[in-house]
């Protein structure tokens, strides 16, 4: 079981600069050749593309551990992994085994890294920054970020494996040293099958791609479907490559300023709750689903035609069947449509995501991310009515909801693995007092301290 609830930071500026003294008190030199590495490595390779999602990923992962202020993690790694690809990476690198020869189309050849070296290369970087920033924290790790408060909780439950991932990354700009004047926030659930590596994978490289799509800034969604996209194709060579058959669906939500992208793969969900009402956002996708209704919301930038297509009319057209089984199959094995991975049912199980945008107003009260494991057995409206009892019942306190959703599911009956995501867009205690402000939405005010 995992828990996570992430509770309004008292992290203050003064004790950035006392991380950094701490980390160089334990580290008081770069690791030496010997030395064990202080992070476990997911891997023994990484392909060039995989390289800045990975180590990104270690770095924040490794800081998050020391309980490092996010901003100061979130600039840290971004400083360690720039300067590691800068580098000449030509040392690490690693033959990958011979592929079949009567393969019909000749594709570049892959660049495999090896993982341990670019592992222990990223600590002298990190190591290094520190070095120089006990000096002067640069201000951008210092600055005053934007308030969120985000309740998770997830767990096995009856299952022999967690295959579920989430990724709660509010310093997506500082992360990916984004220039961009509109601040990013993004928070995702992965529902992984077939094991745990898909569902991992997406958990590193859809943010990691996004952020790097040049669309972001102009077209934050469709960013947001060639992330999924990206991830996609580069899990199945990942996947030929290390005869891995997992898949995962999942669902993302990026908060721009004041706009709300969310995008998605197969059955795990996100609603909006605003002023105590369920907003559906999103068609979740199954093999079953014939008539897809457009979002009510504000659509982005794409072609309207690709909003919502119809899952078995897509299946069948390719060669494909539905069939009911227990449940709604593709092709008598899959009970979702479209996911990242399950490289046996591709093209029938599609990576490409939906995608929805909608105007943030101020009167929005949270956003709620899950898997299926919360959302077949809970309906959305019941959502709402859960939420404010917990609220009235801890005095307008956050910080266990999430697990109380949990709870809550598993009592009425579901055995998968269950995670939840709650990220308020305002406090829960002016959620009972009526108020209107969103205070995930205002803007940092230098005099008091961050929050995360």
């Amino acid at each position: 079981m995992a828990s996570a609830a992430p509770q309004p930071s008292s992290q203050t500026a003064e004790e950035t600069p006392g991380f950094v003294d701490a980390f160089l008190h334990e580290f008081p030199a770069p690791l030496s050749p010997e030395s064990p590495l202080p992070w476990r490595v997911p891997g023994t390779v990484f392909s060039q593309e995989e390289v800045e999602g990975e180590l990104a990923d270690l770095v924040m992962g490794f800081l998050g551990s020391r309980s490092a202020p996010p901003p100061l993690a979130a600039c840290l790694a971004h400083e360690a992994v720039s300067q590691l690809l800068q580098t000449d990476l030509s040392e690490l690198r690693k033959l990958p085994e011979q592929e079949d020869e009567d393969e019909e189309e000749e594709k570049a050849p892959v660049t495999l890294l090896d993982a341990a070296g670019l592992a222990r290369s990223l600590f002298t970087w990190l190591w290094e920054a520190c070095s120089r920033w006990q000096k002067q924290v640069p201000m951008a790790a210092r600055a005053p970020q934007r308030q969120w408060l985000v309740s998770v909780h997830a767990i096995r439950n009856a299952r022999r494996r967690m295959e579920d991932r989430h990724v709660c990354l509010p310093a997506f700009n500082l992360l990916f040293g984004l220039s961009d004047p509109v601040d990013h926030a993004y928070f995702a659930v992965f529902d992984g099958h077939g094991g745990v590596d898909a569902a991992r994978y997406a958990s590193v490289h859809v943010q990691a791609n996004a952020a790097r799509h040049p669309e972001l800034p102009s077209n934050p969604a469709g960013a947001l479907r060639a992330a999924f996209g990206r991830t996609d194709e580069m899990f199945l060579r990942k996947a030929k490559r290390e005869q891995l058959q997992s898949g995962t669906t999942g669902v993302c939500a990026l908060i721009t300023g004041k706009t709300l992208h969310v995008a998605w793969l197969g059955d795990s969900q996100v609603v909006l709750v605003q002023q105590g009402q369920v907003v559906k956002l999103m068609e979740p996708h199954r093999p079953e689903r014939q008539e897809g209704r457009p979002s009510t919301l504000v659509p982005p930038p794409i072609p309207a035609s690709r909003a919502v297509e119809d899952e078995k009319d897509r299946i069948e057209a390719l060669g494909g069947f539905v069939s009911h089984m227990d449940c709604w199959r593709v092709n008598g094995t899959l009970a979702v449509s479209r996911a990242i991975g399950d490289i046996f049912q591709k093209p029938y199980v599609s990576g490409e995501a939906d995608v929805a945008s909608r105007e943030l107003v101020g009167t929005e009260d949270y956003l709620l991310l899950a898997c299926d494991g919360f959302f077949d057995v809970v309906p959305h409206q019941d959502v709402a009515g859960l939420v404010q009892g917990h609220l009235l019942r801890q005095q307008g306190s956050a910080e266990h909801v999430a697990e109380e959703l949990v709870a809550e599911a598993r009592e009425r009956g579901s055995h998968d693995n269950i995670t939840v995501m709650v990220v308020f867009l305002r406090d829960p205690q002016v959620l009972l007092e009526g108020g209107a402000q969103g205070v995930g939405l205002s803007e940092p005010e230098t005099s008091s301290p961050p929050r995360s």
